[in-house]
């Protein structure tokens, strides 16, 4: 439904105003956007993936993970009676079948296809990134006027809490930690596909039994070590992936590494290797502290770097180019003073250039939004997009939007911000659903060998 002109109006207020605020700005003219590039965010208590074009830094559409409005009877309505339930409420509705607390994103070592976690409803979905859309969908039997055209799929039901899922390097299985329990689901990519669009043969190869509450999964450039992380125990378990002649892997424990002096908590929510490979990073949120570690030989401990008190890190992203080399870390405590005078979570800058043992905390950024969580760049090291768990805050511009953040990172010492871009809403037969609570955020480009490559 096209906007009408009091919302046009209001819209080009806002940009006004953000615009002398001097939290929104005019996208730059930053080398490498190329047409296929989009940025995917979840939105956890929407149950939403935003599709943001980063050649405007606008939302370009909104996939829907909800089943709302499959059926005009009201029990499957979003909006009944002119009454919108909160976004904790409107996961109970009767008849409800869509997603729970959309999560955990990751992209193929291809970029043509995404993975999303269902946390609550126990599941995962895969998206086709090309077109945009959830696959396995089927046409709705009851689509008209004030209904849906299609159903969403139910995913693929692996577990309880399934938290991350991350393909192999080759792109044969997709890793998923059940945060719930102590394993890991692993599933034939191939398989999961033939599922979704109507196969009978269950796509999980095994569950591989792991530490108590994982995490994630990441993998080593080579794809052949396989490191997991937990967020109840202070533990790294390491597994040789194995990949047989037809690619799919049969794992073996390696080692499990005790980081109780990095991690007392035992809270290690994310983790990521280097794009050379030779590390691998690990945020350990209620330590409010990062730590490095070697991906090969017996991955000894090369770095610790404490954030503060209270920082809260949720992900790490790594930008190397000409000008520099460097960790980002998104952190989830929102601190006043930001631009304009308003709260705003900030990135922390390592710079990683130092030898090991060496590296610190060279500098912060604030990220123009509350709450930091995901972080992605863009293949050519220049972009950097972050996603944001809180709304606004009221007599700002995006006043009670979830926001998500872009920067020019052409000199990763000296991020220099370009656009807040407001997540809007799902526009559903039956009302508007706000975007809200963004957690994962992927920047892909179809076709192209990305970070999981």
């Amino acid at each position: 439904m096209p906007p009408d002109r009091r919302d046009f109006l209001k819209h080009s207020l806002a940009l006004g105003a953000a615009a002398s605020a001097g939290v929104l700005a005019q996208p730059a003219a930053v080398a490498g956007i190329d047409a296929r590039d989009r940025v995917f965010i979840t939105n956890e208590d929407s149950n939403t993936i935003v599709v943001i074009d980063p050649r405007s830094n606008t939302v370009e559409s909104t996939i829907n993970l909800t089943s709302f409005d499959e059926d005009p009877r009201p029990p499957f309505r979003f909006v009944t009676g002119g009454v919108a339930p909160t976004h904790a409420a409107m996961i109970h509705k009767p008849l409800y079948h869509g997603c729970i607390d959309a999560h955990g994103a990751v992209p193929s070592p291809d970029g043509a296809m995404l993975a999303t976690s269902g946390r609550g409803s126990s599941n995962i979905y895969l998206i086709d990134a090309v077109n945009r859309r959830v696959i396995g969908n089927t046409p709705n039997p009851a689509a008209g006027e004030s209904t849906s055209a299609e159903r969403l799929s139910t995913g693929i039901l692996l577990g309880r809490e399934p938290h991350e899922p991350t393909f192999t390097r080759n792109g044969k299985e997709l890793w998923v930690t059940l945060r719930g329990e102590d394993r890991i689901a692993i599933l034939d990519v191939s398989a999961a596909v033939a599922f979704l669009r109507g196969g009978a043969a269950s796509p999980v190869r095994q569950f591989l039994p792991t530490l108590n509450g994982p995490a994630q999964v990441w993998f080593n450039r080579e794809g052949t070590i396989a490191f997991v992380a937990s967020q109840k125990t202070p533990r790294i378990d390491v597994f040789r992936v194995n990949p047989g002649s037809d690619g799919h892997s049969q794992p073996q424990r390696i080692t499990t590494l005790d980081i109780a002096a990095q991690d007392k908590p035992g809270f290690t929510p994310f983790m990521k290797t280097t794009p050379d490979g030779e590390e691998v990073w690990f945020s350990h949120k209620l330590a409010d502290a990062l730590s490095c570690r070697s991906t090969r030989g017996e991955f000894e401990l090369l770095d610790t770097v404490p954030l503060g008190m209270g920082a809260r890190p949720n992900h790490v992203e790594f930008v190397s180019n000409a000008r520099g080399s460097v960790v980002y870390a998104s952190l989830a405590r929102v601190d006043d003073g930001g631009p304009g005078g308003v709260a705003s979570s900030q990135l922390a800058i390592i710079d990683r250039s130092g030898r090991g043992g060496s590296r610190r905390v060279v500098g912060t950024v604030f990220s123009h939004g509350r709450e930091a969580h995901g972080l992605w760049t863009n293949p050519e090291n220049t972009l950097l997009y972050v996603a944001h768990e809180q709304d606004e805050l009221p007599g700002t511009p995006n006043a009670g939007q979830t926001v998500c953040s872009a920067f020019d990172v052409s000199d990763p010492l000296k991020p220099a911000f370009i656009a807040q871009i407001p997540l809007g809403n799902l526009a559903l037969p039956s009302g508007p659903l706000r975007n809200k609570k963004s957690i994962n955020l992927v920047y892909v480009r179809p076709g192209t060998r990305g970070q999981t490559a």
